[in-house]
């Protein structure tokens, strides 16, 4: 299960940070959480008050916290380090001013480590930062993507799956997953979308299970999010950075959680998976968010996933056509190769300024033109020509 290894304490935590963010609504939280309206304000109400001590069945906050005692700044920067072997001068600095205590330049928490024998940048890291193009809300853009295979213990290999949202980098889903199948995948967005909320538009590579490449990008995985109103679109081929953020999100699972001993099965890795997105999304402080972490930028969606498909209501004078089970429709006299993702379903020609040339839609996307002002008596595809069965070709 999507999920599953996830603590309780794990689920108020992160439904209290959802619930205070600006424009919550809190009874949509409480039922896409699966708890009563009464248990979420009261959760809400002891994290205002105790902070995350007042979340525990039987508080255990300690007498004194050894953080405010007076334990030296070299012991908490070695405390943070050791808890966090990846990260450098700035993160330990955030940290430790976000604990309230004082705390040195990044510079001198550099020096701190080197003079304790810790060796700096032994985990990755060290590129010079750059600026991206940034969406200017949560759930305007999400981006997915696995990150490769790892091998494990049991001799099974483990695709971590990788949900991000563009503005405020965070991690929605950081899958335990067994496979790259589509049924996989579109499990972990279901359980995400019915905690989150919906994304206005998502995107992906070209790869498998989002795509056939760069020719064909329209999967079944594709169809069931344009089912529920999600502008889809892919990266260009061999340009990884128009996915910069998650591709940067990789480079830090890599070093922080994917550097260790091989995990021994697919249960041990979701927990360790499960642990390190509550670090990344709670505690890590990132130099792309101007050191905020990414749970103070990160609101739920207002969008609900939508658990039965409506039709969809296109514009008048849209010409519609039923994609046949081989993937084919016709029109104007002239047989359509349609891709097979779209079989059974209601598509949409619709006539441009200029003659001969429609656009297809399907629900609210966009997914080709077509063009019938060739002299020849098939249609001719803007980017395809085809002797016989003119292939839709994909915008």
């Amino acid at each position: 299960m999507p999920f599953q290894g996830v603590s309780a304490m794990d689920l108020k935590l992160e439904f209290v940070c959802l619930a205070m963010a600006e424009g919550a609504n809190l009874r949509s939280l409480c039922r896409r959480f699966g708890v009563s309206p009464t248990t979420g304000y009261k959760w809400l109400e002891r994290y205002r008050a105790q902070g995350e001590a007042g979340l525990e069945e039987a508080s255990r906050r300690p007498l004194s916290s050894p953080w405010r005692s007076g334990v030296g700044v070299e012991k908490s920067v070695l405390k943070v380090r050791a808890a966090h072997p990846a990260w450098g001068g700035r993160k330990i600095a955030a940290v430790l001013e976000r604990k309230g205590l004082s705390a040195p330049a990044p510079s001198t928490i550099t020096a701190i480590l080197r003079r304790h024998g810790v060796e700096i940048g032994a985990h990755g890291g060290g590129a010079s930062p750059f600026t991206r193009f940034e969406h200017p809300a949560p759930n305007e853009l999400w981006q997915m993507d696995f990150k490769g295979h790892v091998g494990m213990a049991d001799g099974r290999r483990l695709h971590p799956l990788t949900i991000l949202d563009d503005h405020s980098r965070y991690c929605l889903t950081l899958g335990a997953a067994e496979n790259q199948q589509t049924a996989t995948v579109q499990g972990f967005l279901t359980a995400a979308f019915r905690r989150y909320g919906l994304p206005r538009a998502l995107i992906t590579d070209n790869g498998a299970p989002w795509g056939d490449g760069p020719g064909s990008p329209y999967t079944p995985l594709g169809v069931f999010l344009i089912d529920q109103g999600i502008a889809i679109s892919h990266s260009r081929p061999y340009h990884p950075q128009t996915m910069g953020k998650d591709e940067r999100f990789h480079r830090s699972l890599k070093a922080e959680a994917l550097s260790g001993p091989p995990f021994a099965d697919l249960e041990a890795a979701s927990r360790k998976l499960t642990l390190w997105r509550k670090v990344y999304n709670h505690e890590r402080p990132h130099e792309g968010i101007g050191m905020a972490v990414p749970a103070e930028r990160y609101s739920a969606s207002p969008r609900e996933y939508r658990e039965t498909i409506t039709p969809f209501d296109y514009a008048p004078g849209d010409a519609l056509r039923r994609v046949q089970p081989g993937g084919r429709i016709s029109f104007g006299g002239r047989q359509i190769r349609v891709p097979k993702a779209f079989a059974r379903r209601e598509i949409a020609l619709r006539a441009t300024n200029q003659d001969g040339l429609y656009e297809v839609f399907y629900r609210h996307q966009r997914i080709a033109r077509l063009d019938f002002r060739a002299a020849k008596g098939d249609a001719q595809p803007v980017h395809h020509v085809s002797e016989q069965v003119s292939t839709i070709s994909p915008v």
